[in-house]
């Protein structure tokens, strides 16, 4: 049974028996009602794949074809094939014939123009001492249609894992070491074309035992698709598309990177903004003045600042421990975000210290690097002076206990009102936000005649959030 709602959902006005079930659930059950008369059936649906491309690119078809004589026989020929009178010669498409092994791989033509032309055999019927041949005395032509781009890139994975293999298309410890793949990224259309090919032709190589592994994906993410600025999905009828290369002209790759992991979650489709590339640059240039301060001392240098030596001590560790999450879960623009508050904070130690602690900077850069890959790079060598690249360093690590806030903000509410905030320990007790309470200059006039719990009605108190104040009814008079 077909249902297009989620899974999550509760089938309603059905069937007494289904009525308050998944449509799982609930398609079981029908079926059960139904008896013999009824059973559990799955269909799929495959789109029509054309395999052939009359274009230049694409690996050649290694099939090739009997040539004719005029009496329908096999053409016996001991001269050199005369190129010029290719056109009449009559090929028997019917009797295809696989290139040896031996002979693969069939490599494509040297032409010096590949465009596709107006023969509707594609650009390889032009290569005419490519596609005739002798064989045994006998004439042959090739096949001059070529392969689509997802014959290749339908198992492009396995030869990632062991490209030098001449022998194999993978050995078995490097498909042991490296699959199968850990995760897969792609649009939605991927998922009935590229991820489905792929999918069919992992499984083909294991049931011919090429392949041990049963499916080639343990995860797929679909990444959104960046929109026109109208909302709409780029087209040029529109005439509303971006040209990355623009950007990297007038912002550089850097800006266009940050920007495109900053528009919004991974998984949805965003519209582009040029006005907002402002933002990622005014990060991208603070990053950069932030190195070039830099001095060679560390956080705990900040002697004369104690405050100061903790919260950024603070900062640096939670965006650490943010970051690194983030990646985990592709979480690319709320990374930026946090990295983004660290600068902030760096560059404010500019005017207050004169710079910038050498190890906060350095952790800032390495976090930058996947994002920003050519200023982190530019930062680490040439202003820090710090060898290997930064691509060669271990990622960051941070310290639970050094993430944790030495304050937290509170809302102190009477009577269900907010009045006030008060500034307390994480772990204050509910006696010590009490007194905290009672001695803030601001609630007086509410609590002016109050001292202690028990003249309060009642309060509530949760930890790390909020303090409520009862008040009792005023006395009548």
């Amino acid at each position: 049974l077909p249902f297009t709602v989620k899974e999550n959902t509760e089938i309603r006005n059905s069937h007494p028996q289904v009525d308050g079930k998944s449509p799982s659930m609930a398609a079981e059950e029908i079926i059960q009602l139904l008896g013999e008369n009824g059973k559990k059936e799955t269909r799929y649906k495959l789109r029509d794949w054309v395999f052939s491309r009359q274009r230049y690119w694409g690996e050649p078809i290694p099939v090739y074809f009997p040539v004719l004589d005029a009496n329908g026989e096999a053409q016996l020929t001991e001269k050199p094939i005369d190129l010029n009178a290719t056109d009449t010669y009559i090929i028997d498409y019917s009797q295809p014939i696989a290139v040896d092994i031996s002979d693969l791989p069939l490599t494509l033509p040297e032409l010096d123009d590949f465009s596709p032309g107006d023969d509707p055999q594609g650009a390889l019927a032009r290569a005419k001492d490519w596609r005739f041949f002798v064989k045994d005395g006998l004439l042959y032509a090739r096949e001059t249609n070529t392969m689509p781009q997802w014959a290749g890139s339908c198992w492009y994975y396995l030869r990632f894992a062991d490209n030098k293999n001449a022998d194999q298309l993978i050995s078995a410890q490097a498909e042991q070491d490296w699959l199968p793949v850990d995760l897969y990224v792609g649009g939605s259309e991927h998922a009935v074309l590229h991820l489905l090919y792929a999918r069919f032709w992992h499984k083909f190589l294991k049931d011919v035992g090429i392949l041990k592994t049963d499916e080639p994906f343990q995860k797929l993410v679909h990444q959104g698709m960046i929109l026109g600025s109208d909302g709409e999905k780029m087209s040029k009828s529109r005439g509303n598309v971006v040209n990355p290369d623009h950007v990297v002209a007038e912002h550089g790759a850097d800006a266009l990177r940050l920007y495109e992991m900053f528009m919004g979650p991974l998984e949805a489709s965003k519209p582009w903004q040029t006005s907002q590339l402002a933002g990622v640059v005014r990060f991208r240039d603070r990053v950069y003045q932030i190195c070039a301060k830099v001095h060679n001392d560390s956080i705990d240098d900040l002697t004369n600042h104690n405050h100061l030596r903790e919260n950024t001590q603070r900062i640096l560790h939670q965006t650490m421990r943010k970051v690194t999450h983030d990646f985990e879960v592709m979480a690319f623009n709320t990374a930026i975000s946090a990295l983004m508050v660290l600068s902030n904070h760096l560059s404010s130690l500019i005017s207050t210290h004169g710079g910038v602690p050498r190890e906060a900077c350095e952790a800032l850069i390495i976090m930058v690097s996947p994002f920003a890959p050519h200023l982190a790079e530019e930062c680490w060598t040439d202003l820090l002076g710090n060898s290997p690249s930064v691509s060669a360093q271990p990622w960051v690590t941070w310290s639970e206990e050094k993430c944790k806030e030495s304050t937290i903000t509170i809302a102190v509410q009477i009577n269900g009102k907010t009045r006030t905030t008060l500034q307390l320990a994480p772990d204050a007790t509910k006696e010590t936000a009490l007194q905290a309470a009672f001695d803030a200059p601001e609630l007086d006039k509410f609590l002016h005649s109050i001292k202690s719990e028990s003249e309060l009605k009642k309060v509530i108190y949760v930890p790390s959030k909020i303090l409520n104040l009862v008040l009792p009814p005023p006395a009548k008079k």
